[in-house]
């Protein structure tokens, strides 16, 4: 069996690093990998080829590969190349990519997205979602502290005292609580709100403290996501949150709802009545935004107010969160293998639940 890995055309991470092909080396798979694929993530082919890898061109990785790995989708000139049977394993955002499936089924091709991979307690080692969240968490707030013209940490010096930066955090899913823990470490004073009551034990954990905005509805079945408010909920979100963003340095926004357009919870008057030199980092660009200030892949400075559309955080630091994704496709591959070769059947809840393709559209080889 033969597993390729592309190189990402407008990425520097990479999809299996030089451990993860050794893993699956070890396994009696042959691994093909573009060459220069890992450049972006200091994976040179020489360390590829060390693992046991081949390193190859780009079109013979299409058109040899029985499994193609990738962070993203590849493109249709990339899948015109592709041989009909194979399966591809990808980003391929279904919620927001309406029939992307049956494009792949009608190409003769099988699909597994990694972000319909449930949040379980089983799935937790393939969960692409809460490790790039994480990077996203840390490095929001490391932006914020850069573009942010004050301390974070309270300063006692002989020249006067410095206040602590306050830092109010939107969402306290995986990157939010990552973003709230960075935030403590560089000594600020933190806020978080989220629609999850079960959230607050974890805020307060980490130091902060919680706002709790009453009437929030819950899913038990949403699998740890968050599910759409009600606009009279929302409404209250956004007095509470202007409220708070008043007295805020900075403002980490990282609420998204699956398949829907992100939530607004910053208004373009609350943002209006932040200071000057304040920053707000919006982790939901590519959803709309949680600002309704945000403009994805671009920084608005407005009132002297400046806000980052932060859609691509986990790419800005492409080592550690290809590292991350690869050991997360490799548990992922792990669940298709029967003795280095393709199961027979692909029967397992989380290969079922992360399927994009009709089940019988490509007969496994």
């Amino acid at each position: 069996m033969k597993i390729g890995v592309l190189k990402e055309i407008s990425d520097q991470r990479i999809a299996l690093t030089p451990a993860g092909v050794k893993k699956l080396a070890d396994q009696q798979v042959t691994v093909l990998v573009e060459a220069g694929a890992g450049q972006g993530s200091n994976a040179d082919d020489d360390a590829f080829s060390a693992a046991g890898a081949k390193v190859t061109a780009r079109k013979t990785v299409l058109a040899e590969s029985d499994l193609l790995l990738s962070i993203h989708p590849p493109e249709p000139a990339d899948l015109d190349q592709v041989r009909k049977g194979s399966i591809l394993v990808a980003l391929f955002a279904p919620f927001e990519r309406e029939g992307v499936g049956d494009e792949l089924h009608a190409r003769g091709l099988r699909a597994y997205s990694l972000d319909m991979i449930p949040r379980s307690s089983l799935a937790q080692a393939m969960d692409v979602l809460s490790s790039m969240a994480s990077i996203a968490g840390y490095r929001a707030v490391l932006t914020a502290a850069m573009a942010l013209p004050r301390y974070f940490p309270m300063m006692i010096t002989a020249a006067g005292t410095v206040k602590p930066a306050k830092v109010l955090v939107l969402g306290a899913g995986v990157a939010g609580l990552q973003a709230i823990a960075t935030a403590k470490r560089l000594g600020a004073q933190v806020e978080a709100s989220d629609v999850r009551l079960a959230a607050k034990e974890e805020v307060e954990s980490l130091g902060a403290q919680f706002i709790q905005v009453e009437g929030a509805a819950e899913d038990k079945d949403a699998g740890g996501y968050a599910v759409a408010q009600s606009e009279e909920f929302l409404q209250r979100q956004r007095e509470e949150v202007a409220r708070r963003a008043a007295r805020a340095d900075v403002i980490i926004t990282t609420a998204q709802v699956r398949g829907r357009k992100a939530p607004v919870l910053v208004s373009k008057d609350t943002v209006e009545q932040m200071r000057p030199g304040s920053v707000i980092i919006d982790l939901a660009a590519a959803s709309g935004g949680n600002c309704a200030l945000t403009e994805d892949g671009k920084v608005v400075d407005h009132g002297g107010v400046k806000i980052y559309a932060a859609s691509s955080l986990p790419a800005t630091l492409p080592e550690d969160a290809s590292t991350l994704f690869s050991n997360n496709v490799v548990n992922f591959v792990q669940l298709m293998l029967e003795d280095g070769k393709l199961s027979e059947t692909l029967d397992h809840d989380i290969l079922t639940a992360s399927l994009i393709t009709p089940a019988t559209s490509v007969a496994p080889k």
